[in-house]
C-alpha cells in the first residue's frame, strides 16, 4: 500500500500510461477493482478514452470516477443515500433568509448584507470553508487572536452566519460540500475499495477534503498512482516561481500528508524524455512546450507551419476566420471535427457569436458550458408572475409574463392587448376591477375582445394571489405556485415545444427544455425542505426564489461524436486534440488579470494562514495558476495551434494583444502574423472565401455587387453563381438576391391629383401649417409618411415632450390673459406673485381636467410641481423683460388663417394651385414709436433652439418670418393699423441652474438667469427701437441679442437687420414656400434627409425603418446643408428673389 507519483510534462503520455497500466491489470490481475479518478468535468471524455483504448471488457472491473461519483457509489453500498442533500440553490435560499433576519446584527457586513450579489459571496465563502475543512468553531477560536479590527469583524460575521447556517442545515439536511467529508468517514467504515488500484489523473491541485479522501484510500487500496504535470525535479522550497510551481505545491502537500500518516512513498515514474510523445509530428509545438516559460529561451530557427497567429479587426471577423480555417483543415488536411477544439479564457464573451458563425458554416460543435436558467421561459414566467403581484401589476412585469410564451395567446392578440394597455395606462387596480361593468360607454367589439384577453391573463394570477396574500409559509407559496403552473398548463406547453424541437432537430433546445421543469420542481422542493414553515412576505419569497434560480445551471453532454469542442481553457484537458484555436488572446484576458480578492483580501488570507487557517489561493497564487493554464493550453494540441485576437471589442474599444503574442514571436522569429489587411492566404488563394454554402452565398452577393457597380467580376464567382442557381436549397434565394441588386427604396412618382387628395383638408383646400413645410424641407419622404400615409407611433399613456410643450404654452397664455384682464402691471409682478399666479393656473387646469395624466399618480404629480417651478421662473423673466422695455403684449396664442380673425397666407403656385398657410403665434408684442406701430413676434420653445440664417435659407427655419409676414399682411384686420417689423425672437421656457465658483447675491443670480434666458432672433436695425426693447441697455443687453459700440452703433455680433433686409427675408421665405409646396405636390417623394455639420435629421426621424435610407443604395444621398458666410447668404437670397420677380 502506498502512493506513487507519475511525473511528466504536458504531452509526455501520463494519461496514456494510466490507461495502459489499467489494460495490463485487466489482463494479468483478475480480482482487484481498477479505478481511474478524474475531475468531474473530465469523466465523460475519460470514459470514452477508456473504452477506445481497452474495449468493452473495461466495463467489467475498470471504472471512471470523480470524487462525487465515488461518494455516490460508497453511499449506495455502505449507506448514506437517505441523507437529504441541499444543493447550491437551496443553500442560497437559506442564506438569503438568514441575512434578512440577522443582517442587522452583523458588524462589518451590516450595510452590504442586503445588496444584490452578497448572498452569492457568502455562499462561496461557506463553500470555501467546507472544502478546506474550516469549521465555525475554528473561526470563532481564531477570531480572538486577530489584531486587525476589520478582519476581526469580518471573521466574526462569517462565523456567525456559518454557525446559524449549519444549525438550520442540521435539521435533517447536509450541504453538498459536506459530501466528501462524509465520504472519508464512510470509507473508514466499509471495505469497498480494499486492495483496489487507483489512478488519479488530470488534477492540478487538491482541496483538504479531497486529500482526506486520498489519505483514507491510501490506507485501504493496493496502490494509488497520481499523475503530476511536472518536470519531476522535486523541490520542497515554498514559493517557487517556475511554471510548475502550482504542481510542486500540490506535490509538497501530498508528501506532507503521506509523512504525517505513515503512507508509503513508492518509487515515482518519470515520463519526461527529450522528445515528448504528443509532439512527435510537430517540432514547433514541442519547442514551445519546452522553452515558452524557460528563461533564457532557445530560438526555433525552422519554418513555422504548425503555429499561426491572426489579428482580427473585431470578435466577429476573428471567429469567422477560425471557422474558415477549420473547414480548410477538414477539407484539405483530412482532419475530423472531433480532432479540433476552440478555447478562450472568457467563454461568455464568445459563446453566442461562435454558435451563430459555426451554424452558418455548418460546423458541428459542442459548447462545453453550463447554461443558466434565469432566461428560460418557465423561470421567466414564475418570476414575472410574482413580480406582477409585488409591483402591483406593472406594465413591465405583466408583459414579461405574457411574452414568456407559456400563455396561450397568439402574438397578434398580445400586440393588440399591449397597444391598448399602453394607450390607456392600465396598471395597478385597473387590472383587478370589473373590466366590462366599470364603464357606461358602449364597448366596441375590439374592446370586448381585449377585455377577454385581460381576463384570461389575470384570472390565474388573481387565483395565485388569493392563495398567498398576507404572510404565509414558504410551503404554502410553493404549493400555490405549483397549482398555478398546473392551472395555466405550463408543463403541457413545454412538452409541445419539445415535440416541435424534436421535429426540427434542435438538440440544444431539447437538452435545455427537458431539464428545466424538473429543475424548477427540485427548486420548489428545496425551498420547502429548507424553509418550509418559515413565514415570509411576497417580496422576500420572490427574492429567495431568485437567489435559488441564480445558482441553477443546465449541464449538457455532447450529442454526437464528430464535432468541434468549444469551451473555456480551464476545461479543455482530458481530450485528444490535434488542432487547437485559442481565441480572444488579449492583454488582461490571457492570462487573466482578475484582481478580485473576494470577501477576504490577500492580506486577510495571509494573516489567517499564519493563524493556521489555510484557504483558497490569493491573487498572487492565481497569477501562477493562470500561467500554468496558459502552458496547458499551448501544449494541448499535437499537430496545429492557431492563436487569434481582436483589435477591438463589440463596442469598438481598442484592445491590445496578450503578452504571449510577442513572446511567441521572439521564440519563433519566422512566425508570420496574419491579419485582414495582410493575409497571404487571401493574396494567393482566390478560392479562400468559398467555404460553406451560407457564408459563400454572402460573399457572392458582394461579388455580384461589383458587377452591378460596373466593376469586373472574377470568373470563379460566375461559376459559383451558377452552382447556387442550380441548387434546390439556394435557387429561390439566388433569384431574390439577383433581383435585389436592382432594388431601390425610392418610390415611383405619385400622380399630382393623388397628392392633392392626400394633402387637402375636409373642405378640399390645400391648407398647410408652417411647421409642416419645415418638416418637408427636412426630408420629403418623412413628410409623406407622416402626413400623406398618416403613419403614427403606437399611442402610449405618457406625458410626452409635445404634451409638455402644449401644457406650458397653455399656462403662459392663461397667465398673459389674466394679467391683461385684471390690469396687473408688469411692475407689480414680483417673483412671489408670478409663482402664486402660476400655481393657481396649474391647479385650476388640473382640477378641471380630471382625466389628465398629470392627475394619474404620484410621479406625474411630482412632475406637475416641477413644471410649476419652470413656468414660474419663465414668467418671472418675461415680466422682467417687459418691465425693461416699452413693448407690451398684444396677443398670445393667436391663430391666423382660420378665415375668422385673420385670413391665411395665400401662395399661388406656378401650377395654378392655391396653397393656404395657417399657424399659431405664441406672442405678438407691439409698441408705438414716432407715430409708427412696431410688432415683435415671440415664439416659446421648451427645448434649445437658436435663430440660424443658414437654416432659414434652406427652408428649415422659416416659422418666425412667416408669422411676421402673416401679421404684417393682416395688420389692418388684426391691430387696426399698418405695422412695421420690429423683430422675431425665440424665448426658451426653462428653469436654468446657475453654476458659479463663488457665492452669488440674489441680484447676481437674477442677472445670470436673464443671461441664460436671453431671447434670440433678429431685430430691426433701429437704435431707438432696440432701446425700446431694453431701456437699461447701455452696451450689451441682458434680454435681447444686441449690443452697442462706444459710438452708439450696433456691434457686429448684434442680430440686427435693416427694414429692406426684413422685406427681402419675407419675400425670400414666400418664394421658398412656393418652391417647397410645388415640389410637394409634384409627386416626386425623395428620400433625401438634410445633413449639416450640427445635425442629421435621420437621427430624430421615427420612420427610418420604413425608408431604409442607406447611402450604399443607389440614389440614396443626403441633402447637405452647407454653412455659408452671412454675406453670401444675403446675396443668394437677393438673387433668388430677383429671379422669381423676373418670371
Amino acid at each position: 500500500m502506498g502512493i506513487r507519483f507519475i511525473f511528466g510534462r504536458a504531452g509526455s503520455g501520463k494519461s496514456y500510461y494510466c490507461l495502459n497500466q489499467i489494460k495490463k491489470k485487466l489482463e494479468n490481475d483478475k480480482n482487484n477493482k481498477l479505478i481511474l479518478l478524474v475531475p468531474d468535468q473530465y469523466t465523460f471524455q475519460t470514459e470514452k478514452k477508456l473504452l477506445e483504448h481497452i474495449g468493452e471488457r473495461a466495463l467489467l472491473r475498470a471504472e471512471v470516477l470523480s470524487f462525487k461519483r465515488m461518494a455516490t457509489r460508497v453511499f449506495d453500498r455502505c449507506g448514506g443515500r437517505a441523507i437529504n442533500v441541499i444543493e447550491d440553490s437551496g443553500k442560497n435560499m437559506l442564506i438569503y433568509k438568514l441575512l434578512k433576519d440577522k443582517g442587522e446584527e452583523l458588524q462589518y457586513f451590516n450595510r452590504i448584507s442586503k445588496q444584490q450579489g452578497f448572498v452569492g459571496i457568502v455562499s462561496k465563502s461557506i463553500t470555501e470553508f467546507k472544502k478546506y475543512n474550516i469549521s465555525e468553531e475554528i473561526l470563532i477560536e481564531k477570531e480572538s487572536q486577530i489584531d486587525n479590527k476589520d478582519l476581526k469583524e469580518k471573521v466574526n460575521d462569517l462565523a456567525s452566519i456559518y454557525k446559524i447556517f449549519n444549525e438550520n442545515l442540521h435539521k435533517g439536511y447536509i450541504d453538498s460540500e459536506d459530501i466528501l467529508s462524509i465520504l472519508a468517514k464512510k470509507l473508514k467504515e466499509c471495505e469497498l475499495y480494499n486492495d483496489a488500484e487507483i489512478w488519479v489523473d488530470e488534477f492540478t491541485t487538491f482541496t483538504p477534503q479531497q486529500l482526506e479522501v486520498l489519505k483514507v484510500l491510501a490506507k485501504q487500496c493496493k496502490n494509488i498512482n497520481i499523475t503530476l504535470c511536472s518536470d519531476g525535479q522535486i523541490q520542497f522550497t515554498e514559493g517557487e516561481t517556475d511554471i510548475f510551481d502550482v504542481i510542486k505545491n500540490t506535490e509538497n502537500r501530498l508528501l506532507k500528508m503521506m509523512q504525517e500518516n505513515n503512507i508509503a512513498y513508492k518509487e515515482p515514474v518519470n515520463l519526461n524524455k527529450e522528445n515528448i510523445y504528443r509532439f512527435k509530428e510537430s517540432k514547433e509545438l514541442g519547442h514551445i512546450e519546452k522553452y515558452f516559460f524557460n528563461f533564457p529561451f532557445k530560438i526555433y530557427k525552422g519554418e513555422c507551419k504548425d503555429i499561426s497567429l491572426y489579428k482580427a479587426n473585431n470578435n466577429y471577423s476573428e471567429i469567422e476566420w477560425v471557422a474558415q480555417d477549420i473547414l480548410r483543415l477538414v477539407r484539405d488536411k483530412g482532419y475530423r471535427y472531433k480532432d479540433i477544439a476552440v478555447v478562450c479564457r472568457e467563454i461568455d464573451s464568445y459563446d453566442k457569436i461562435t454558435s451563430v458563425i459555426f451554424n452558418e458554416y455548418n460546423i458541428p460543435y459542442f459548447l462545453d458550458k453550463k447554461r443558466e436558467i434565469l432566461s428560460n421561459p418557465l423561470v421567466v414566467l414564475i418570476i414575472s408572475s410574482l413580480e406582477i403581484l409585488s409591483t402591483n401589476w406593472s406594465y413591465e412585469s405583466v408583459f414579461k409574463y405574457v411574452k414568456s410564451g407559456l400563455i396561450t395567446l397568439e402574438s397578434t392578440y398580445i400586440d393588440k392587448l399591449e397597444n391598448y394597455i399602453l394607450a390607456n395606462g392600465i396598471k395597478g387596480y385597473k387590472w383587478t376591477r370589473d373590466l366590462i361593468g366599470n364603464t357606461d360607454e358602449e364597448l366596441t367589439q375590439e374592446e370586448i375582445e381585449i377585455f377577454e384577453y385581460m381576463e384570461e391573463i389575470r384570472r390565474p394570477i388573481i387565483n395565485l394571489y388569493n392563495k398567498i396574500k398576507g404572510d404565509v409559509t414558504v410551503r404554502k407559496y410553493c404549493t400555490a405556485l405549483y397549482e398555478f403552473l398546473l392551472e395555466i398548463n405550463a408543463f403541457e406547453t413545454m412538452d409541445k415545444w419539445l415535440e416541435n424541437f424534436n421535429e426540427h432537430g434542435m438538440q440544444d433546445k431539447i437538452k435545455e427544455y427537458t431539464q428545466v421543469p424538473s429543475i424548477v420542481m427540485d427548486m420548489l422542493d428545496q425551498a420547502v425542505e429548507v424553509l418550509g414553515d418559515e413565514k415570509v412576505d411576497l417580496k422576500t419569497f420572490s427574492k429567495i426564489l431568485i437567489s435559488g434560480f441564480e445558482e441553477k445551471e443546465i449541464g449538457v453532454i455532447p450529442m454526437a461524436l464528430d464535432q468541434v469542442n468549444i469551451g473555456d481553457i480551464a476545461r479543455i484537458k482530458g481530450r485528444d486534440v490535434k488542432a487547437l484555436y485559442i481565441v480572444g488572446a488579449n492583454d488582461g484576458v490571457l492570462p487573466s488579470a482578475n484582481k478580485d480578492e473576494g470577501i477576504l483580501s490577500d492580506e486577510d488570507r495571509l494573516e489567517l494562514k499564519q493563524l493556521g487557517i489555510e484557504l483558497a489561493s490569493d491573487t498572487r497564487s492565481r497569477v501562477f495558476e493562470e500561467q500554468f493554464m496558459v502552458y496547458t493550453a499551448l501544449t494541448i494540441p499535437s499537430n496545429y495551434l492557431m492563436i487569434t485576437y481582436p483589435m477591438a471589442d463589440f463596442e469598438g474599444k481598442s484592445l491590445r494583444p496578450s503578452i504571449i503574442i510577442p513572446r511567441l514571436k521572439k521564440i519563433l522569429p519566422r512566425l508570420q502574423e496574419e491579419s485582414e489587411i495582410f493575409n497571404k492566404n487571401l493574396l494567393n488563394d482566390k478560392y479562400h472565401n468559398i467555404t460553406a454554402p451560407t457564408p459563400t452565398f454572402n460573399e457572392l452577393i458582394e461579388a455580384l455587387r461589383k458587377e452591378y457597380e460596373k466593376e469586373e467580376i472574377e470568373p470563379h464567382w460566375v461559376e459559383t453563381f451558377k452552382w447556387f442557381e442550380e441548387s434546390d436549397e439556394f435557387k429561390d434565394r439566388t433569384k431574390i438576391i439577383f433581383n435585389g441588386l436592382n432594388y431601390t427604396n425610392l418610390i415611383e412618382r405619385i400622380p399630382r391629383e393623388k397628392m392633392k387628395q392626400l394633402y387637402s383638408n375636409d373642405n378640399g383646400r390645400l391648407m398647410f401649417s408652417v411647421s409642416r413645410i419645415e418638416k418637408y424641407a427636412q426630408c420629403p419622404f418623412s413628410y409623406y409618411v407622416q402626413y400623406g400615409l398618416k403613419a403614427k407611433d403606437r399611442k402610449v399613456y405618457e406625458f410626452s415632450a409635445p404634451d409638455l410643450g402644449s401644457f406650458m404654452h397653455d399656462i403662459l397664455d392663461k397667465f398673459t390673459n389674466k394679467i391683461k384682464k385684471e390690469n396687473i402691471a408688469w411692475s407689480d409682478l414680483t417673483k412671489e406673485r408670478c409663482s402664486e399666479i402660476v400655481n393657481e393656473l396649474v391647479n385650476t387646469k388640473l382640477k378641471n381636467e380630471t382625466n389628465s395624466i398629470l392627475n394619474s399618480n404620484k410621479k406625474y404629480q411630482y412632475f406637475s410641481e416641477r413644471f410649476k417651478k419652470t413656468i414660474s421662473k419663465s414668467v418671472t423673466v418675461i415680466s422682467e423683460q417687459m418691465r425693461k422695455g416699452e413693448f407690451d403684449i398684444f396677443k398670445s396664442e393667436f391663430d391666423f388663417g382660420d378665415f375668422k380673425d385673420s385670413d391665411p397666407i395665400k401662395l399661388e403656385l406656378p401650377s395654378k394651385e392655391t396653397v393656404y398657410l395657417k399657424g399659431r403665434v405664441d406672442r405678438i408684442d407691439k409698441v408705438e414709436l414716432n407715430g409708427e406701430t412696431y410688432i415683435r413676434i415671440v415664439d416659446y420653445k421648451s427645448g434649445s433652439k437658436s435663430f440660424d440664417l443658414n437654416e432659414l435659407y434652406y427652408g428649415l427655419q422659416i416659422q418666425l418670418l412667416v408669422y411676421l409676414d402673416a401679421i404684417l399682411k393682416n395688420s389692418e384686420q388684426i391691430l387696426k393699423t399698418q405695422c412695421m417689423p420690429g423683430g422675431i425672437l425665440y424665448f426658451k421656457i426653462d428653469n436654468p441652474i446657475i453654476k458659479s465658483k463663488k457665492a452669488l447675491s440674489e441680484e447676481e443670480i437674477q442677472v445670470e438667469v436673464l443671461k441664460k434666458l436671453k431671447m434670440d432672433g433678429l431685430l430691426l436695425k433701429n437704435v431707438e427701437l432696440v432701446k425700446a426693447m431694453d431701456n437699461d441697455m447701455e452696451t450689451c443687453s441682458l434680454i435681447i441679442p444686441a449690443a452697442f459700440k462706444k459710438d452708439g452703433d450696433f456691434t457686429s455680433t448684434s442680430s440686427v437687420v435693416t427694414e429692406s433686409q426684413f422685406e427681402l427675408l419675407r419675400n425670400y421665405v414666400n418664394d421658398k414656400m412656393i418652391e417647397i409646396c410645388e415640389e410637394m405636390l409634384s409627386g416626386e417623394v425623395k428620400i433625401e434627409p438634410c445633413k449639416s455639420s450640427k445635425v442629421t435629421y435621420c437621427d430624430y426621424c421615427d420612420y427610418s425603418a420604413i425608408c431604409q435610407f442607406d447611402t450604399s443604395i443607389r440614389d440614396n444621398k443626403y441633402k447637405i446643408i452647407l454653412k455659408k458666410k452671412k454675406d453670401d447668404l444675403w446675396n443668394a437670397m437677393e438673387n433668388k428673389v430677383k429671379e422669381e420677380e423676373s418670371k
